[in-house]
């Protein structure tokens, strides 16, 4: 329980023993009337000091019009024609509304927290006198820690001795335990399962990612939505407009349908209970943390509301390839041969590219059957930008592209199949061509496929050149492609899609974090992939996806779907049920009792219409 829940406990709880102990003598005539009404402005103080105080602290800034201003007028006014045990308990129900309020927040916020604020305060620390404990914020870099079998992991780290496997769903979402061994990276809020670990401290406490990720979260909690900031300005301008239907209550009636002045005064004070928007103002920052809260149990760090309230008006989606929609590395696809059987071409071609640290010269290797043994290759010479030139059992064999078959006068037959062509020739003649074609990322298919069928435009972006830039799309299922683009052109082509928008469209563009810093800045919302480590992503992104996992912008677009509908339900709730109730308090119909316990309720309701985002399924 948090300190402000506490203190609006104590303050709730004292007010209503002090007014039930005087209500209950008072009926039973105990106490005389003008007792009963110190008893009831004693009762009305002790719950009403809080809010007169927070109402003082607004007027220099000139931001006490709110609902707090129509209950102090409303209770005030009460006492002043005799009403001095209405005035009380209405104070008393509002200040339960209010003891509700702080305690959804508090809930929400610490659903949030406890999700999220994974960093333990201690850590064993590994010296060459034993070991010792320590405060995780005394750990320094290039110290060793020590890591035992269900611990949480304290800080970004390197393994340097032993293996295990790793829950990191707190971070990731994903529940399948990572392994790890010597020479992998830890990061700080995962947790050790299996074996003891030794690790080397790459990251201070406050740098590391739970860290970050914490100070990201508290900032989403701080900023306003545009759905906010209209409750506040509608507040404004509502609180006046209340006060004046009130003021005309008490002047018009009297003179036009005649009536005792003292009933229409109390009717007046009734609508301005009535009016009271509590249950919309607490609904809404509910909706947004709870949203923010089912994200990041779900491997999704949203920086702010406003994220998801421009996410739900999204209509175009942008792609970097490399690294985004797919993994950056290659695969065989195709061997083509010409005069020897094709795995004694993919044979020769991975020899001599076995020193190569190339992605293509990587992916050649990892397709042979056999690990290829580095002493058959010899007379290696790279030729930037083109291939290279290496004898391999005795043969020379050239590894390349088109600009090395045309810079060497050797005959070949051009590829004519999508993806990245590799071609080989041995001993001065042509041999073959290997097709070799990006890895498109798992989540990839399944995240083009949904934006298709929700008729959402789907763009990539990518350096590459046009052969290997529609061949991936093709694949995924994308019709819009611009290829052979340098970080400006990316730059400039998302300027021209926005400035090409019509009021109310969103542009969201989707990167690595690494080189698309600048894009993701521009967009209007901003996706990084691969969180975990980057902190490019974490600084430049509006949403981060903390596992290189692009089907997990579906949950970001649903959840944030989800937050909105819940937005609108309850405004549309919360001002329709104002409406019925100050036509009701006008018509003298409901009492000030009420009118707050109406608004209990209407807040209630809202309430749990909010929370359950929390819950959102994966």
């Amino acid at each position: 329980m948090t300190k402000e829940v506490k203190y609006k406990a104590v303050e709730v709880g004292a007010g209503a023993l002090i007014y039930a102990g005087v209500w209950a003598m008072a009926s039973y005539g105990i106490l005389e009337e003008r007792h009963a009404l110190w008893g009831f402005i004693l009762a009305y103080a002790v719950m009403a000091a809080s809010t007169y105080w927070e109402q003082l602290k607004k007027v220099p800034g000139f931001r006490f019009l709110d609902e707090n201003l129509l209950m102090i007028l409303a209770t005030t006014g009460a006492f002043c024609v005799g009403r001095s045990r209405e005035a009380a308990g209405a104070m008393l129900f509002y200040q339960v509304g209010k003891l509700v309020e702080v305690i959804s927040l508090s809930r929400t916020r610490r659903s949030v927290a406890d999700l999220l604020d994974i960093r333990p305060e201690s850590a064993i620390l590994k010296e060459e006198g034993g070991e010792r404990t320590v405060l995780t914020r005394e750990l320094k870099k290039g110290q060793t820690i020590l890591l035992r079998p269900g611990e949480k992991i304290p800080v970004d780290a390197v393994v340097t001795e032993g293996s295990s496997m790793i829950d990191m769903k707190a971070l990731t979402g994903e529940s399948d335990p990572k392994p790890v061994a010597v020479g992998d990276r830890l990061y700080s809020g995962s947790v050790n399962l299996t074996s003891v670990l030794e690790a080397k401290v790459q990251k201070l406490y406050q740098d590391s990612t739970a860290s970050r990720i914490m100070r990201i979260v508290e900032e989403a909690n701080g900023k306003k939505t545009g759905a906010l900031a209209f409750a506040d300005r509608f507040t404004r301008f509502y609180t006046p407009a209340a006060i004046l239907a009130a003021v005309l209550t008490v002047l018009l009636p009297p003179l036009l349908l005649g009536g005792d002045e003292s009933t229409w005064i109390y009717r007046a004070l009734i609508i301005l209970v009535a009016a009271c928007p509590c249950g919309l103002m607490v609904s809404l920052p509910l909706a947004f943390l709870g949203g923010i809260s089912a994200a990041s149990g779900q491997g999704v760090l949203v920086r702010s509301g406003a994220c998801m309230e421009a996410l739900t008006k999204a209509d175009t989606f942008v792609f970097d390839k490399t690294g985004t929609l797919t993994e950056g590395g290659f695969r065989v696809r195709k061997i083509l041969s010409e005069g020897m059987p094709e795995e004694r071409l993919l044979e020769l071609a991975a020899a001599a590219e076995c020193y190569s640290e190339h992605p293509i010269g990587q992916s050649l290797c990892s397709a042979c059957r056999e690990p290829i043994d580095p002493d058959r290759v010899s007379c290696v010479k790279i030729y930037p930008g083109c291939g290279l030139r290496a004898v391999v059992d005795e043969c020379t064999v050239y590894v390349g592209n088109e600009r090395m078959m045309e810079r060497k006068n050797f005959r070949y037959v051009p590829a004519d199949e999508p993806g990245t062509a590799v071609y080989v020739i041995v001993d001065g003649e042509y041999a073959g061509c290997i097709i070799l074609s990006d890895i498109i990322r798992p989540g990839a298919k399944k995240l083009i496929r949904w934006l298709n069928k929700k008729e959402l435009a789907a763009v990539m972006m990518t350096g590459d050149n046009d052969r290997i830039a529609e061949s991936v799309a093709a694949e995924l299922g994308i019709s819009s492609v611009f290829a052979e683009m340098m970080p400006e052109d990316k730059v400039e082509q998302v300027r021209s899609f926005m400035e090409s928008e019509t009021e109310g469209e969103k542009l969201v563009y989707v990167g690595d974090g690494i080189n698309d810093a600048p894009v993701l800045v521009l967009a209007d919302v901003g996706i990084a992939m691969g969180g975990l480590g980057s902190d490019a992503a974490l600084e430049a992104a509006d949403i981060i996806l903390m596992e290189d996992e692009p089907s997990r912008i579906i949950n970001a677009v649903r959840i944030s779907g989800a937050v909105m509908r819940s937005v609108r339900q309850n405004m549309i709730f919360a001002v329709g049920m104002k409406v019925v109730m100050v036509i009701l308090a006008f018509l003298g119909y409901i009492t000030m009792q009420n009118a707050i316990l109406a608004d209990m309720v209407v807040m209630l309701i809202n309430i749990l219409n909010s929370f359950w985002i929390t819950k959102y399924p994966e």
